[in-house]
This record gives C-alpha cells, structure tokens and sequence, in this order.
C-alpha cells in the first residue's frame, strides 16, 4: 500500500505531537541535503519533501484529524480489489481442498491395509475417522491464519466480531476481579498499603475519588 504521512515520519499513527516533533528532527537531520554526499543529494531532496509535508500536516491538530479521516476510508476495499481478492482465496481454498484428499486418502488407505493385517477394522476405522477430522480441522486452521496474515500484511485492518462467549467471558473475568479485590481488601497489611498509595498518589487519589462520586 502507499506510504502515508505516519510510515514516512517512522511513527505510529497514535504517536503524540511531541513524539511527532522529535521524529521529525531526526529525519530532518539524518536527511539533510548539505550532509549528504553528492550521488545522494538528490534522493535525500526529495525525501525531505516528503517529512516536511507529512510534519505540517501531523503537526497540526485540526489538518491530522482530516488526514486521519482520509486515511480511514482509504482502507474501505474497492470492488475490483475485493474481487481480487475473493478470486485468490477461491484459489488457495481449492489447493488446500486438494491437498487435504490427498492427504485424508492416504491416511485411509494406510490405516485400511493395517486394519486388514491386525483383524482389527472397527477399531481402525473409528480412529481413521477422528484422524481425518483432526487433519481437517488443522488444515482449515492453517489456511485461515494464512489469510488473515496476508490480509494485515497487505495493510488491512481485521477486526473480529465478539461472541457471546466473549461477552459472557469478559463479565466472567469482571466478577473475578471484584472478588478479589475484596478478599485482598481485607487482608490488613495490603489494606493499609492501598490507603498508603491512596493518599500519597494524587492521581490515583482524584481516580478512585471519582469512580466514588459515580456510584454516591
């Protein structure tokens, strides 16, 4: 994908100014043409261009914030790339399909012939079927890691839907947590360490003061 204002400055796009501003410095420094050797001042110009207009832009909060936004639908796919896109997982689909009867194939016909020289088929045939899922389940794994890797190395941004489980997980771990911490409150010396913390932290004094006033 085409290098943005963020991959030019060598900073993430959550970077602050200040971490923008030293960025900046840096490749101004590192780039500068009158450093630079003669066979290089030319590539280095136009390099400097490129941190300078990426700079004024991120610099300023109200230009970052429009750049952000066209950045955003920037990563919408077009129909003619999703289209390509859907034909190569069409096509990877099919070789892993391939592969799998292969592979399912012969681990039947294997089994199937040790089966015959043991008088042993029902036991053999019902291992050979959990065998074939299991291959199953491993290579429809492995295709969709693969993918999904391919996506986020093309730029792409995944985002997973949560699951009920999920939700009924994360409530699950909130519980823990709450319950906890009122065992630890209780312990008295981790009691007085946390009312020790509690007044001598003003951020953390403002924190827990606030979450109070939320429930009084």
């Amino acid at each position: 994908m085409e290098e943005n204002y963020y991959d030019i400055l060598q900073v993430n796009k959550n970077a602050s100014i200040e971490i923008i501003e030293k960025a900046y410095k840096t490749l101004v420094k590192k780039y500068h043409p009158d450093l630079q050797e003669n066979n290089i001042k030319k590539e280095c110009e136009e390099k400097i261009k490129k941190i300078n207009e990426a700079y004024e832009v991120l610099s300023n909060s109200e230009k970052r914030k429009s750049y952000d936004l066209t950045l955003s639908h920037q990563n919408i796919i077009s129909e003619e790339e999703y289209n390509k896109l859907y034909s190569e997982y069409i096509n990877m689909k099919n070789e892993l399909n391939y592969l799998k009867n292969n592979i399912n194939n012969t681990v039947h016909n294997n089994i199937t012939n040790n089966s015959l020289e043991n008088n042993s088929d029902f036991s053999q045939g019902a291992n050979t079927g959990h065998f074939t899922d299991s291959v199953n389940d491993a290579i429809n794994k492995a295709y969709y890691d693969a993918y999904i890797q391919d996506l986020k190395n093309r730029g792409y941004k995944i985002k997973y839907k949560k699951t009920k489980k999920d939700y009924i997980a994360m409530l699950i771990t909130f519980f823990i947590i709450v319950f906890l911490s009122f065992l630890l409150w209780h312990i008295p010396f981790v009691r007085k360490y946390l009312v020790g913390l509690y007044k001598k932290n003003s951020a953390l004094k403002f924190l827990v003061d606030s979450i109070l006033n939320l429930f009084s």
